[in-house]
């Protein structure tokens, strides 16, 4: 799942790209070619370690659920991390409007329904499977802006994956082995995260730097305060299971968006983008090492068409701004 980045998806990054000059592309010689190659990989490094480290968080999250559910995993996690990111921002709540404030609590709504929504989804059926039909959202939400034909070619490779996944542990359609309220709960994920990526560039637009973000997460992790009290209780004050909610709030929230935005500073948005579309691909690798969840050759493919279609939808959209 994202990061908390107004960039951390390909739709997300587009509208970055659409709006804002790319940096300029690293020039080599043949002479320099060496550190022209550590340059341009540098930055591609650093987004595939922010990839690894969400995933890797949320694989984290999975083996705790059973300490503290998906409802206070999720409180945890955005209450840590809003916690480290007041403490580094430091925003300002004075001199802003009712709308400017409007917009961060959409937000922060949209924020804690995406994670809550997740959470639950990751709590059912495996990660992999969860993360690609997750971002379908910000796929559907890239096609409807584009309003492009090609875009929805694109889409419909993306939901032949999804009909793919349909038969996962060949049960046919309806989802086979995955459960139906699993995957339904990963589609609900899609829909926040789309909405996500609209109100992260209106706060982007109203707030400077990332004190929009920092409030917003502020309010996404009180409206899960009362889910999370209400599942876990009092485990939540469990020294081990805190710190391990730390470890989740660092590994999903604060590490890879400190890694995006330094990518970000190194490299073209566009490109950014093409690379979180891998996010499928690194939460079923993920789910393999850490929670021990195989896919099989069916469930591969759903992924491959899932990434292939998000990275089509980025590219199309770049050859348009080129034009």
């Amino acid at each position: 799942m994202p990061a908390p980045s107004s960039s951390s998806s390909p739709a997300a990054s587009s509208a970055v790209a659409a709006t804002a000059p790319d940096p300029s592309p690293i020039q080599g010689s043949g002479s320099a070619s060496g550190s022209g190659l550590r340059s341009g990989l540098g930055p591609v490094a650093l987004v595939i370690s922010a990839g690894i480290s969400v995933q890797f968080g949320a694989a984290l999250a999975v083996m705790i659920m059973p300490r503290a559910g998906a409802a206070g995993v999720v409180t945890l996690r955005l209450a840590a991390a809003a916690i480290v990111l007041l403490l580094l921002c430091r925003p300002k709540v004075r001199g802003y409007s009712r709308a400017d404030w409007g917009t961060v609590l959409a937000f922060g709504v949209a924020m804690a329904g995406m994670n809550g929504l997740f959470y639950q989804s990751i709590d059912r059926i495996p990660l992999g499977p969860a993360v690609t039909l997750e971002v379908l959202g910000p796929l559907a939400l890239s096609v409807i802006v584009s309003r492009r034909l090609v875009n929805v070619l694109w889409a419909g490779l993306a939901l032949g994956g999804v009909v793919l996944l349909s038969g996962h542990g060949g049960g046919g359609l309806g989802f086979g082995s995955l459960d139906p309220l699993g995957a339904a709960f990963a589609l609900g994920a899609g829909a926040m995260w789309a909405a996500y990526i609209v109100f992260s560039a209106r706060t982007g637009r109203r707030f400077p730097q990332a004190d929009g973000l920092a409030l917003a997460m502020a309010v996404a992790a009180v409206i899960s305060l009362p889910l999370g009290i209400a599942e876990a209780g009092s485990d939540l004050l469990v020294p081990s299971t805190l710190a391990l909610g730390l470890g989740v709030a660092v590994l999903s929230s604060v590490l890879p968006y400190t890694l995006e935005l330094l990518a970000l500073r190194r490299m073209p948005a566009p490109t950014f983008a093409i690379l979180m579309s891998l996010e499928p691909a690194i939460a079923a690798t993920a789910g393999f090492l850490v929670l021990n969840q195989a896919m099989s050759a069916l469930d591969a493919l759903a992924i491959a068409l899932v990434i292939a279609a998000s990275m089509g939808a980025v590219r199309s959209q770049i050859r348009r701004k080129a034009a």
